[in-house]
This record gives C-alpha cells, sequence and structure tokens, in this order.
C-alpha cells in the first residue's frame, strides 16, 4: 500500500469508527474508500464488515444488563436466526457476480441512506403507535421472519442495518427502547461475525487493508464515545447522511460513465 492508500483508508476507517460510536453509519466510508482505492466492490463489501466488527463487540457490554433480563430461551432463538440469515446473506455475496454487485451497489447505499435519514421518524412513529406487549419469551410469526430477512440483508451489505433492525422491533411492537438497542447490538455481532467468517473461508477479504482499517475503527470507536456527549446528535446525523448521499451519486454517475 502507498502512504496516500494507507491515509485514505486509516482516515474513513477511523471516521467511522466515531460514527458507529455515535449514530452509526461508518459503513457509508470504508467501503468506498476500499473501492476508490482499487478494491473490487465484493472484496471491498467484506473487508468493510471486517473493519467494522470490533465496534459490536464493545456495544455489547453497554447492555450487559438488558440482555441479563432476557429468558435465555429468547436469546438463542435469536442467535440461531442471527446466525443462519447473516450467513446466508454472505453466501448470497459470494455467488452474486461481480458485475451484478457493481450495479447493486449505488441503490445499496440509496437505501441504506432513505433509511438512516428516516430513523428519527420511524423511531418517532413507533413510539406513537407502540402497542404494550408482554415481555417477550420466544420469536414468532412475523418478528421471527422479519428478524431473519433483515439479517440475511446484513449479511449481504451491512449499510443501514442497525436502523432497519431496529425499526423491525419497533413493528413488532417491542418498546423497550435498551432492549431493542441490546437485540440490535449482539445480534449485528453474531451475524457480522459469521458473515465475515465466512468471507474469510472464500478468501475474499483484503487482509492488508482491513487489518489496518479494524485498528483504526476500533479507536475511532474509542473516540466516539467521548465526542458523543458534546456532539449534538443531529450535526452527526447530518454528516452521515450528507456523505451517504454524496457515495450514492457518485456511484451511481461512476455506473453510468
Amino acid at each position: 500500500m502507498t502512504l496516500e492508500t494507507i491515509a485514505i483508508l486509516a482516515t474513513a476507517a477511523f471516521s467511522a469508527g466515531v460514527l458507529n460510536a455515535i449514530a452509526g453509519g461508518g459503513s457509508f466510508l470504508t467501503f468506498p474508500a476500499l473501492v476508490f482505492v482499487g478494491i473490487p466492490p465484493i472484496s471491498a463489501n467484506a473487508t468493510s464488515a471486517l473493519s467494522v466488527s470490533p465496534g459490536y463487540l464493545g456495544s455489547i457490554f453497554g447492555f450487559k444488563q438488558e440482555l441479563q433480563a432476557l429468558p435465555r430461551r429468547l436469546l438463542l432463538q435469536e442467535f440461531a436466526v442471527a446466525s443462519g440469515g447473516g450467513l446466508i446473506g454472505a453466501l448470497l455475496l459470494l455467488v452474486t457476480p461481480a458485475q451484478v454487485f457493481a450495479g447493486l451497489v449505488p441503490w445499496l447505499l440509496l437505501f441504506a441512506t432513505i433509511l438512516f435519514a428516516l430513523g428519527p421518524w420511524l423511531a418517532a412513529r413507533q413510539r406513537a403507535n407502540g402497542r404494550v406487549m408482554a415481555e417477550a419469551t420466544h420469536l414468532h410469526g412475523a418478528r421471527l421472519f422479519g428478524l431473519f430477512a433483515v439479517c440475511i440483508y446484513g449479511g449481504y451489505f451491512n449499510g443501514g442495518l442497525g436502523i432497519l433492525m431496529m425499526a423491525l422491533y419497533g413493528l413488532v411492537g417491542e418498546t423497550r427502547l435498551h432492549t431493542v438497542n441490546a437485540l440490535k447490538n449482539v445480534n449485528s455481532f453474531v451475524l457480522s461475525f459469521l458473515s465475515v467468517a465466512a468471507f474469510v473461508w472464500a478468501d475474499v477479504i483484503a487482509w492488508n487493508e482491513g487489518l489496518l482499517m479494524m485498528a483504526c475503527a476500533t479507536v475511532g470507536g474509542f473516540s466516539g464515545a467521548k465526542l458523543a456527549k458534546r456532539l449534538p446528535l443531529k450535526w452527526v446525523r447530518a454528516i452521515v447522511i450528507a456523505t451517504g448521499t454524496v457515495m450514492t451519486v457518485v456511484f451511481f454517475v461512476r455506473q453510468s460513465a
């Protein structure tokens, strides 16, 4: 790697770690940066998933109390669904022709950006229309199939995963915000871990770039935790949305060129 490449990837990964710690959206930086320095789209997506994965583990410990309060059976069921969905999504990525995935990238970025932008509206709507339900003890119906579909998406393309998962829990009636965050983080870690394992097995990860970005994203996560207490959330969300919009436009332009 050249010094320019190292600087681009390190900056993108550090910034992604900061964004993920505060509001999410780090994949809007890591994935385009990898493509920009010449990594093929499928490998860039896999390497991006690797680079942001440590942040999920750290987030789990922040909601340890909420997770301990949930029935073990529910957690095991969610782990199984997240594992299966993440693996299927990763395998779908691996069997997708590179040219097809490259064509999907702008649309995936657009979808993730819109999803992120609608996050506060979705949360407000869930609170306004929230249905009080008994404490969940098992997966059933819409929650089971919805979680499975979201995890397939997360294994295939990580952008916007957190917002999509939080929206799902709200739609199926889970009104405990801390519980939603806890389940979102632990399921994201499980599906991310297994999808990255599939990418490692398929040998599609750019290891030099990935390890550099993983280290920088981890440092960024620690820094972001401190910044989270100082910066207005709406500023950070505006930066993420602007970044996602710019990256979407860039990839649409590249596709049409």
